[in-house]
């Protein structure tokens, strides 16, 4: 079987006979927060039972949290479990992506036989989405996946394009699905929202999850804000019915109730990712500018620095299989100071080699 995305602990650890340090993964470096773990833990007396079908008690605190009515939500086991769901309700004949973009989009659309249309974002504009993407917002196109911040860019959508690219896809009918789970990271991650137009019964999702910024991907646990309880309803009926666990729910909860954890990530992320994109171009990296918690760098020769660095016991994400991009690229977490010069001291040692 042949994975795809980075966190592949398991097959490193075959591998290296130790725990590896894993950049290739974009966890919040802060870990669960205690109160979090707690909730997990104690939602275990409660696993004789079913889990809610209907995550009533989350829902109803996404709602209070999002500002969006529990209706217009639906739960999942993460964020990749619903977009398979978005795909399998719409059953869409022909979508669009970005390239490169997250790889489970063209998962799910190729599972349904979906036709797929690419627009390349060109590195020599830093990969940033330029206004001529509207021209490819015509009434063919069912199915819109768009990344904000894009994976494995690290690159927003300007706020004044997203409203347009919302406008046009409104106007051509065009299902539009804004995975926002990088949203948390950004310095100011109300600025690049696009869940404002969801109170207009727009014919949009916003994908969510607690996997990344409360770093629980081991629980799996995902949202989806709709622009209307009918779509949210179509959406939750293409999944299996107790699709959320019992300690996955709890502990969602629970984080939604943490007081100051996502300002003090931002803080900590913004210092670090910083340091690190400064350390890496001293290496004779090409860095690219990125606002997320994750930054793409490419080498100059096609190398095999994902091998050298596993063998110093260190992950890090090779981008080749990402659509546009090739064997040059790599993607690495940003984590906190001491495991980053870890990583900036493998990596030196690794391309003196």
């Amino acid at each position: 079987m042949h994975l795809i995305h980075g966190g592949d602990v398991y097959s490193a650890r075959q591998k290296m006979k130790q725990e590896p340090l894993d950049f290739s993964a974009n966890i919040n470096p802060m870990g669960m927060p205690p109160g979090t773990v707690r909730a997990a833990a104690d939602a275990l007396q409660q696993c004789t039972q079913y889990p809610d079908p209907l995550c009533r008690e989350l829902r109803a605190a996404l709602a209070a949290y999002e500002g969006i009515p529990a209706e217009q939500i639906v739960c999942g086991n993460g964020a990749a479990d619903l977009i398979f769901r978005i795909v399998a309700a719409t059953h869409p004949q022909r979508a669009l992506l970005l390239e490169p973009t997250f790889a489970e989009y063209e998962q799910a659309l190729r599972s349904m036989d979906c036709s797929i249309a690419y627009f390349p974002l060109q590195e020599s504009e830093g990969f940033v989405l330029p206004e001529a993407f509207l021209q490819q917002l015509t009434p063919e196109i069912n199915l819109l996946f768009l990344c904000n911040p894009n994976n494995p860019t690290g690159r927003t959508v300007s706020p004044a394009l997203l409203q347009e690219i919302w406008k046009r896809c409104e106007e051509a009918g065009i299902l539009l699905v804004v995975d926002e789970c990088f949203n948390e990271f950004l310095e100011h991650p109300e600025q690049n929202t696009l869940k404002g137009v969801l109170k207009t019964g727009a014919n949009s999702v916003i994908l969510k999850a607690f996997t990344k910024s409360f770093a629980m991907p081991g629980l799996r646990l995902g949202y989806g804000l709709c622009g209307n309880g009918d779509l949210a309803e179509r959406i939750f009926s293409c999944g299996q019915p107790w699709g959320v666990s019992i300690p996955a729910q709890a502990a969602g909860v629970a984080a939604l109730q943490e007081q100051g954890y996502l300002e003090r990530m931002r803080r900590l992320i913004q210092t670090e990712r910083r340091w690190l994109s400064e350390n890496l171009a001293r290496l004779g990296l090409c860095v690219f500018p990125s606002e997320a918690n994750y930054i793409l760098f490419r080498t100059e020769t096609e190398i095999s620095l994902r091998e050298r660095m596993e063998q110093r016991g260190v992950l890090i994400r090779a981008c080749g299989n990402y659509r546009g991009l090739d064997d040059r690229y790599y993607r690495i977490a940003v984590r906190g100071h001491d495991e980053n010069e870890r990583l900036i001291a493998a990596l030196k040692c690794a391309l003196e080699e």
